[in-house]
């Protein structure tokens, strides 16, 4: 089969690999359409490995068909061939082919497409990680997720509204702030003209402070913007892409009962991530089979050209997913 491997200048290449081995548990799923993450990003530049046992290519999330099941699938899950599904993948979905344990699977949602499924695993899996196992939010609660404009936050703005959370976003600009209209952030603050740390002042002065906060931007603002959260509140830490480094007002995190909360997917157990992939076909599937939660497509590319879908995310220029085809 073919996958897109990193070349010795961190170009991308469709090149031959070897077939997955279908180990007892596993089945073999015909990909159809993978999405991007910028994880992916990081893998390239070899900052971030794939865990043990996984291939070496990227792609954390897949959508396509079951055609092969190994010898004890049928013991431990009704999946069978030909099922349509999407995974969660520790890496290996930019290719043909991926070996997938049975318990990463999840069924494609009704009304769905091969490239909306694909696009919602990690991002899916990530938002109610963050969202209700990390921050413990509840309906009437105030969520910040920063960079309203990136795949993330397509997903977890619309999962929030339809657990009756009320969003504030970020954006840089007041033109991403129209492109992410649709997702129904109740604040939509594009930081070119209003700074976050004096809407969230704002916000606690009229009552509406923020219980918790999805940031993957870190850098001078995450600690100017600690004191105006609600006492008790979370505020998790998936990513520092704008820094890694801020100034904290310690006294204010033990007075307010601040917590401070790092957090990634990738590095959970299986069992864990199993146990996040059951709750959302439980709990978040059925919202999106009405419409109420859908992924925000920005672009879809045939997988030759890996490279050029992997420059919308270096630009920022996405708002929403980016996914490859293949076949």
């Amino acid at each position: 089969m073919k996958a897109i491997l990193v070349g010795k200048n961190r170009e991308l290449l469709w090149q031959d690999v070897p077939n997955p081995i279908v180990g007892d548990e596993d089945v073999l799923v015909k990909i159809e359409a993978a999405a991007l993450n910028r994880a992916d990003l990081m893998q390239r530049e070899g900052d971030y490995p794939p865990p043990p046992g996984c291939p070496e290519w990227m792609g954390l999330e897949i959508a396509g068909t079951i055609i092969e099941v190994g010898s004890k699938v049928s013991e431990k899950s009704s999946w069978k061939i030909g099922d349509r599904v999407c995974a969660l993948l520790g890496g290996g979905g930019y290719a043909e082919y991926a070996n997938v344990k049975y318990d990463m699977l999840m069924p494609i949602p009704e009304n769905c497409t091969a490239v909306e499924a694909a696009a919602m695993p990690e991002a899916f899996a990530t938002a109610y990680l963050n969202l209700f196992i990390e921050g413990g939010i509840k309906p009437g609660n105030t969520l910040l997720m920063n960079a309203g404009a990136s795949g993330l936050a397509s997903v977890i703005i619309p999962m929030a509204k339809a657990f009756g959370i009320r969003v504030i976003t970020t954006v840089q600009t007041k033109e991403k702030a129209a492109a992410i209209a649709h997702l129904g952030a109740d604040v939509v603050v594009a930081t070119e003209c209003e700074s976050i740390v004096d809407v969230l002042k704002r916000e606690l002065e009229e009552g509406h402070p923020v219980d918790v906060a999805i940031d993957c931007l870190g850098g001078k603002v995450m600690g100017e913007c600690l004191p105006y959260m609600q006492r008790g509140g979370r505020w998790i830490m998936i990513a520092a892409l704008a820094g890694q480094l801020t100034e904290i007002d310690l006294k204010n995190i033990y007075v307010r009962n601040v917590r401070i909360i790092g957090s990634t997917l990738r590095s959970r157990t299986p069992e864990v991530k199993a146990s996040i992939l059951a709750s959302l076909v439980r709990d978040v599937w059925p919202k999106v089979a009405t419409g109420e939660v859908k992924p925000t497509i920005y672009k879809v590319l045939p997988i030759t050209e890996a490279e050029a879908a992997h420059d919308i995310l270096y630009r920022g220029e996405n708002a929403g997913k980016v996914v490859l085809t293949i076949g």
